[in-house]
């Protein structure tokens, strides 16, 4: 839309105080321009160019030439011209005069068309006077059949709704015959397995307590809480749409409208179901013992036979929070932006088998080792897999364990030997089995983008539940 002053002869409207109109330069085409000059009444010439500014307002144009944009600006229909002007005459509505049949008394005998009109009256006489009464005294429905029938009507019209709503909401069972949707909406190689995994925790989850209830009892009103979990979805849509949020990625709004509930249903859902499957699988034993480990030890481990899990540590962005002194501490240095920090321990066969909290960003990898509880869950002579930087030998010595690391140079040290090298080389061709198991996790899209700080109660569990899924997903290699 163009700015300026109007340029129809008597016309007085300028975009600087006519902010209820719009206005419009002239097109483009040639035969059209040609057409608005012959429209407008005035023809170039010295004293008026048409230019980029030559501009005529929206009182020239009928209601049906303009139409809004989606972000509300006012354009002009393809083909609109120019047609309302001061010398435009204005065509009152043509008045449509009826015409009234004037009969005149006649003495001739009456037709045959007459008499059927006769015989017709007297016949329709004759049937309202066979009809009965009205019967005045009849009482009508008492109010309880009235609500039972609105009631009755109610449910009939909401099973209408939800027949004609039903093939577009986004239900499980429309894809239970495509792997390949299964797999990008949550995470599982197929539908099978995604079935036995809903059994398997169905026992638990029918007694689950809801987050609207915890926050209940957190007020006070415990009278209130169920011990049924109440929802407008089926148990297996629920899980279904928390795996949509935790796979894809996707907003509470978008889950609502796909789902059929709101946004805020969609956020009662996903905390509810995060702490129970943190709980549930949680209560799974991860760590595998020594004799499970040496079982399905692959062989391209035969140099490290005692290798008992592979640690690596892991960062999430995060918002920066108000406070100063939180900023500091979620601040790592080695992103350069404010973070959560794991630690993720796999078997040599692939499984995840450790994950640590979250904790903030600042922290090193060596303390994290400290108070994320890995180093209780090792035994005399185990090996620990790490990379560069990962100094924690005098943790594992008392332990009676030991630490696999490339060697590193040093100050007096400035090339590695051809043993060194070698070694440098098997190391990161097992370790870097732990960066695809913790990329596999991130394939769970809702880390892709910042997390919100508002997230920080639910995070670690969010965080641990995908995890621990990826081991649904099969071996490595």
């Amino acid at each position: 839309m163009a700015t300026g002053h109007c340029c129809v002869p008597k016309c007085q409207n300028d975009s600087r105080n006519s902010k209820d109109l719009s206005f419009h330069t002239f097109p483009k085409d040639k035969t059209r321009e040609q057409q608005w000059i012959v429209k407008i009444r005035r023809d170039p010439g010295p004293n008026f160019e048409i230019t980029k500014k030559t501009v005529v307002c929206s009182a020239h144009f009928k209601p049906e030439d303009i139409k809004k944009t989606l972000t509300g600006m006012r354009v002009l229909k393809p083909g609109a011209v120019p047609s309302v002007f001061s010398w435009t005459p204005t065509k009152a509505p043509r008045r449509i005069l009826q015409r009234t049949p004037v009969k005149l008394p006649s003495s001739r005998p009456p037709s045959n068309q007459e008499n059927a009109d006769i015989i017709g009256l007297s016949c329709r006489e004759e049937t309202l006077a066979k009809l009965p009464e009205h019967d005045y005294e009849a009482r009508p429905p008492s109010a309880e059949n009235q609500l039972e029938a609105a009631q009755k009507r109610i449910q009939e019209l909401e099973a209408m709704v939800d027949q004609q709503r039903r093939p577009e909401i986004h239900f499980l069972e429309r894809f239970s015959n495509n792997t390949d949707k299964i797999k990008f909406y949550t995470g599982f190689p197929s539908y099978t397995l995604l079935l036995a995994f809903y059994n398997f925790v169905l026992p638990h989850a029918v007694k689950m307590v809801t987050w609207t209830q915890v926050q209940r009892n957190n007020r006070g009103e415990a009278s209130t809480m169920r011990s049924v979990f109440q929802c407008a979805l089926p148990m297996i849509d629920q899980l279904f749409l928390f795996l949509n949020k935790i796979k894809v990625g996707s907003f509470d709004v978008d889950l609502g409208d796909k789902f059929g509930v709101s946004a805020s249903t969609v956020s009662r859902i996903t905390t509810t179901w995060a702490n129970f499957l943190y709980v549930i699988l949680g209560s799974v034993p991860l760590w595998p013992t020594r004799e499970l480990v040496d079982k399905n030890m692959p062989e391209v481990f035969q140099q490290f036979l005692k290798t008992r899990v592979i640690l690596d540590c892991t960062e999430l962005f995060v918002q920066a929070p108000s406070s100063l002194n939180l900023n500091s501490e979620l601040y790592s240095h080695y992103k350069g932006n404010n973070t959560f920090k794991c630690l993720v321990g796999i078997s040599p066969g692939g499984l995840v088998t450790f994950v640590s909290n979250l904790y903030a960003g600042g922290i090193s990898d060596k303390e994290i080792t400290i108070r994320s509880g890995i180093l209780e869950l090792l035994e005399p002579g185990d090996q620990v897999m790490v990379d560069k930087g990962f100094t924690i030998e005098d943790l594992l010595t008392p332990l009676g364990c030991s630490l696999v690391i490339p060697p590193f140079l040093t100050a007096n040290r400035k090339q590695f030997t051809k043993e060194e090298t070698e070694q440098t080389q098997t190391i990161a061709r097992l370790r870097v089995h732990v960066e695809r198991a913790i990329r596999r996790v991130k394939e769970y899209h809702l880390f892709d983008r910042t997390l919100a700080i508002n997230l920080a109660g639910s995070v670690n569990q969010l965080w641990t539940i995908c995890c621990i899924l990826t081991n649904f997903q099969g071996p490595l290699f």
